[in-house]
């Protein structure tokens, strides 16, 4: 069953009544979810390095015996991208700007030339059936989703996060890195919002991307996705600040 916004909403009111969280709180909140965060969307592209290998990488700064340089840059760029990522919660928008930022240090330490820039190329997406931008037209499709993104008051936060991923991903505008990329966008546009960072765990990995193939036709299957992991997201919060999860007269127990 999807889990509706109405749930979520009311999770995250409870969730909104231990904020603003500060010092040794707010600080391990945001770790954790660097490591959770830069594990998770690098391993769902492939990465083979494990969350607590990440974690060495991170927090101590070792290289991993058998891990290849690419691996290890994705993990220490991804972090950077983290932090501009937090960066942006106080704002009110992602610019097009920011969404090539976010792509510059994920991937300047992989390729400085390709980092921040868009593809010249075409590209095909294995395991999909749909095309993705044309080159010639990805700098007029990412000012559309510059322009569309001024309409996010029109939809649900969660709603908008989804969408903002899924228009995202389907313009396909760097050479490499586009999931995570669109992954730290949407997690900006939620905790912009007020929202939880919703992380995708690798074992998601064959549901999110049938999640993202339909809503090529179904943009609700991909929002119905995001809201399940935000949900998630919430619930570890909920756990994490030891609030009761009580019976929700919307539903079963949360």
């Amino acid at each position: 069953m999807a889990i509706s916004f109405e749930r979520i909403d009311q999770l995250q009111q409870r969730i909104n009544a231990i904020r603003p969280l500060q010092g040794n709180n707010l600080r391990q909140i945001k770790e954790y979810y660097r490591i959770a965060l830069t594990y998770t969307s690098n391993a769902l592209e492939g990465n083979t390095l494990t969350e607590s290998e990440t974690k060495v990488i991170l927090e101590d700064g070792l290289t991993v015996g058998g891990k290849s340089l690419r691996e290890i840059y994705e993990a220490t760029g991804h972090s950077k991208a983290y932090d501009f990522m937090f960066s942006l919660v106080t704002h009110k928008s992602i610019t097009e700007s920011d969404i090539r930022q976010l792509h510059y240090l994920f991937y300047q330490q992989i390729d400085p030339t390709a980092a921040g820039q868009y593809r010249t190329q075409e590209v095909i997406i294995t395991g999909s059936k749909y095309p993705v931008a044309a080159p010639s037209t990805i700098a007029t499709e990412m000012q559309k989703l510059e322009q569309w993104m001024q309409q996010r008051s029109s939809y649900h936060p969660v709603e908008f996060a989804a969408e903002l991923h899924r228009r995202f991903v389907y313009i396909h505008p760097f050479e490499d890195g586009n999931g995570r990329t669109a992954r730290l966008m949407m997690n900006a546009a939620l905790m912009q919002a007020g929202y939880e960072i919703a992380v995708i765990p690798p074992i998601c990995r064959a549901d999110y991307i049938h999640a993202l193939e339909i809503g090529r036709k179904d943009p609700q299957k991909f929002t119905e996705f995001v809201a399940e992991r935000e949900w998630e997201a919430q619930k570890d919060m909920a756990r994490f600040f030891h609030l009761p999860l009580q019976v929700d007269p919307l539903g079963p127990e949360l």
